[in-house]
């Protein structure tokens, strides 16, 4: 990556004027300047791990390209599908603030991109900044499809610490020697749980740790006393990780785009979705240091890839041929070392927290084991205790229909989804040590595509409660079209006569991990109208069904009003 100034002049001369029609233009934010990028989803030939296959990218690049902006720009990027798989893009912790049909959660917000179609997404950055991302929302092609997005303070804004000498991104990934369409419908069809990636990988290299990678490294090169910002972003498919450097301090300075009070740590875990800003200073020996990512794994039994992902952090001027020092990651179960990293989040200053609620939701969370109807079980029964896995919230699977929720709620469809899903546990019990319904007893969900509708404006506490009815787990939750203040969170069932919530300064975050064996409380305010899809951001259990959604209907006024759909909104 540039230095700063480099990516500063990158955003300027990315700078251009773009006519497009928009319905109802009044009623759309716009930004300072408008910045247009031209994405092609196209097959690509790579050969990684001793193996040539395709895969499929955005313009031939692997992680694909970066979007560079400034806060309230407007963004217009042009989709055009050149693969046989269906596709969409989702701007991951972009608030799509009256833009919810471009939001992209397939059969959500629109129906998928189909092959040799195009569409053209827009939307503005309205208050925000910080280091964001996107990645396909369709099938599991996120395993290949995704990108960063940077968006820098508006001009002459500083950022709340010293500037850093040069900053770097830093993309987590896992990489499968398999076709990942042809990966999920084999898991799918099986009833039971995927193999592990092959790799994993930073900014798409895996390092020398797998075969045939030993050229296939990412590296940073540092000058000895300088200060570095790197972008995390963890766009790995079902695994969550843990992220280290040899020897070195990492400063954490913002998560999931907003600002935090700087806190130190060793390392950091970031689940899929989750993004974070460190500051590394070079203030060790001139040596050779490794950049480690490996697993974090919280479920009883589960499989996991167990050799690490390496990178290089080179101090210029170290002896060519000496041996990088290495990182010390967690063992791979270390839910302490997870915890301490949430327990250092605060957000920079004082927040606005909704102190008076409206809506109270207590939403459990966690897997399921389907009873098995195949004829062929074998075949399609491969899960726990010969059943077919599942995943649920309120112990309700997601069903993702036919068409998309946003167009069928918008067009009053009828048919689609029922907006009865419970904003209390169907049953209660003890939801950490799985009793009365955990294996071998009945581990079934109910399956429908069940929502909620929220009146704009609705103040809503959510209580997300992890459950051992199959294991407990750490689940990284994300919500889109909007980012929540992270009050509380805990271990063992959630209690309210004993739980501690911060509402000074809890960290404003669009994905959060809700602790193995425990509970998490967010808060937020459903100003923004639309359909929103909220789950886990493990593909496996998406897939599985863990994730509902909520319709948050107009307020008053074109301002509160969703607009009218784009006129080349893809069809089903």
């Amino acid at each position: 990556m540039a230095n700063l100034a480099t990516s500063v002049l990158m955003l300027c001369l990315s700078l251009v004027s773009y006519s497009y029609i928009v319905h109802v233009t009044a009623q759309w934010p716009s930004g300072c300047s408008t910045r247009f990028y031209d994405f092609k989803v196209q097959s690509m030939r790579i050969t990684k791990l001793c193996n040539t296959r395709n895969i499929v990218t955005v313009n031939r690049l692997f992680p694909g390209p970066v979007i560079y902006a400034q806060e309230d720009d407007r963004i217009i990027v042009k989709i055009t599908n050149e693969t046989p798989y269906n596709t969409t893009i989702h701007w991951h912790g972009i608030r799509q603030r009256l833009s919810c049909w471009f939001d992209g959660p397939s059969y959500i917000t629109q129906c998928p991109i189909q092959a040799g179609q195009s569409f053209t997404y827009e939307f503005t950055l309205v208050q925000q900044k910080g280091t964001f991302f996107w990645h396909a929302h369709v099938s599991w092609l996120r395993a290949t499809v995704y990108g960063a997005f940077v968006v820098y303070p508006k001009s002459g804004i500083p950022f709340p610490f010293k500037d850093p000498y040069e900053e770097h991104i830093i993309i987590l990934g896992e990489y499968w020697n398999q076709d990942v369409v042809e990966l999920e419908r084999n898991t799918t069809a099986s009833g039971g749980s995927p193999p592990v990636a092959d790799a994993y990988t930073i900014n798409g290299h895996p390092g020398p740790n797998y075969n045939c990678s030993n050229n296939d490294v990412y590296k940073i090169d540092v000058v000895p006393g300088k200060t570095y910002l790197l972008r995390l972003i963890n766009a790995g498919l079902n695994s969550e990780n843990f992220f280290a450097i040899a020897n070195h301090k990492l400063t954490i300075v913002e998560a999931d785009a907003e600002y935090t009070k700087p806190f130190t740590t060793d390392r950091v875990m970031l689940g899929p979705g989750q993004t974070i800003n460190v500051l590394v200073t070079a203030d060790q020996p001139i040596e050779k240091y490794s950049m480690a990512m490996g697993p974090y794994s919280s479920a009883k039994g589960a499989a996991f890839q167990n050799i690490l992902a390496i990178a290089h952090f080179q101090y210029s001027g170290a002896v060519t041929n000496s041996v990088f020092l290495p990182a010390q990651l967690p063992r791979v179960g270390d839910n302490l070392a997870v915890k301490t990293v949430m327990d250092g989040l605060r957000s920079l200053n004082k927040v606005n927290v909704p102190k008076e609620i409206d809506t109270n939701l207590f939403i459990t969370i966690g897997l399921n084991v389907q009873r098995c109807h195949s004829k062929t079980p074998k075949q399609n029964c491969q899960g726990l205790n010969n059943g077919v896995m599942a995943a649920s919230m309120n112990n309700i699977s997601f069903i993702k229909p036919k068409i998309s929720l946003l167009e069928a709620y918008y067009r009053k469809i009828n048919g689609s989804f029922t907006d009865d899903f419970p904003g209390v546990p169907i049953e209660y019990y003890d939801f950490v040590n799985g009793a009365p319904n955990n294996i071998p007893n009945n581990t079934q969900s109910l399956n429908g595509t069940r929502v909620m509708v929220l009146e704009y404006g609705t103040r809503v506490q959510l209580i997300l409660q992890d459950t051992g009815t199959v294991t407990t787990e750490n689940h990284p939750i994300h919500l889109h079209g909007f980012s929540f203040y992270v009050v509380g969170y805990g271990s063992g069932n959630y209690d309210p006569q004993t739980a501690n919530f911060n509402l000074v300064d809890p960290p404003y975050m669009n994905t959060i991990g809700v602790p193995v064996g425990g509970w998490t409380a967010i808060r937020f305010v459903s100003d923004n109208p639309g359909v929103w899809f909220m789950h886990c951001h493990l593909d496996v259990h998406q897939s599985w069904g863990l994730g509902t959604a909520f319709i948050v209907k107009n307020g008053k006024g074109n301002l509160e009003t969703l607009p009218h759909p784009p006129a080349d909104l893809p069809r089903c």
